[in-house]
């Protein structure tokens, strides 16, 4: 079987990166990933590039090669390999299959020297699941860097609640990597057509020495959103350094000491 370079886009929170990491697992050759911004316009706003994705997809299948690092060269010319590049975008393309990309999506990977050869958007083929395809007309976003941060876990746990309850605006969609004290990362996400939040602890733990180094991040998207309060909630529920070595201390002393990474 020959390279295959697959283009996927649609909607916040259809489902792009599960679907993704779905296909990923059933694949044996060489992989890579590429997440592209996007494009919005007056109404509806992207989220600023964000890592999310890609460590959560790292996590999951480890051989998999960031293309927003490394050059596509190394994989998209070798037989067996597969590339999935992911688009945010709004709006459902006007045709199906290659023709409906966006002219600029088509510049944007000229650059990097990549070019689909299929084309899928949530909501458009069939070949997509649409539980969780929703339609915007308006919409907010914004995008909270965490990193080197570690949560108090119950605050965390009350500050979700929070935040996907209405706490600080009308949030249809929420995603992050929050570490907390024992070296873990979590996986949390949330669409509004859901009922309950997704929380995932990553593969990957960090010792319990200091501050980890991994992408933590939060992106928020919805309507009437509080940033400023959204980040004044945020600050008051991490640790500084004396509480986070109350935590990590005993870690130390009493856990046997797990493969880490950082």
């Amino acid at each position: 079987m020959g390279s295959n370079s697959w283009l996927i886009s649609g909607p916040p929170g259809c489902g792009k990166t599960n679907w993704i990491l779905n296909n990923l697992k059933s694949h044996k050759g060489r992989c890579g990933f590429l997440r592209l911004s996007g494009y919005g316009d007056i109404d509806l706003q992207q989220v600023a590039s964000t890592d999310i994705d890609y460590a959560f997809l790292k996590d999951q299948i480890p051989q998999l090669i960031d293309l927003s690092r490394s050059s596509s060269d190394s994989i998209s010319h070798q037989d067996d390999s597969f590339i999935f590049i992911e688009l945010p975008q709004f709006r459902i393309p006007k045709e199906l299959g290659l023709a409906g990309i966006d002219p600029r999506v088509i510049k944007q990977l000229a650059t990097l020297n990549l070019e689909p050869d299929k084309y899928l958007h949530f909501g458009l083929d069939r070949e997509l699941p649409i539980n969780d395809t929703l339609n915007f007309n308006q919409i907010e976003s914004c995008r909270f860097k965490l990193h080197r941060n570690v949560w108090d876990p119950p605050s965390l746990n009350t500050f979700w609640f929070e935040l996907v309850n209405g706490a600080y605006g009308d949030v249809y969609r929420a995603k992050a990597l929050m570490n907390i004290p024992d070296g873990r990362s979590m996986f949390f996400n949330w669409i509004v057509s859901q009922k309950g939040s997704q929380f995932l602890p990553l593969n990957t733990v960090s010792p319990p020495s200091g501050r980890p180094t991994r992408i933590s991040e939060l992106v928020v998207q919805g309507k009437n959103l509080d940033s400023v309060q959204i980040e004044s909630t945020i600050q008051l529920c991490l640790l500084n350094d004396s509480v986070l070595e109350l935590h990590q201390a005993p870690l130390r002393d009493t856990q046997m000491q797990p493969s880490y990474s950082t």
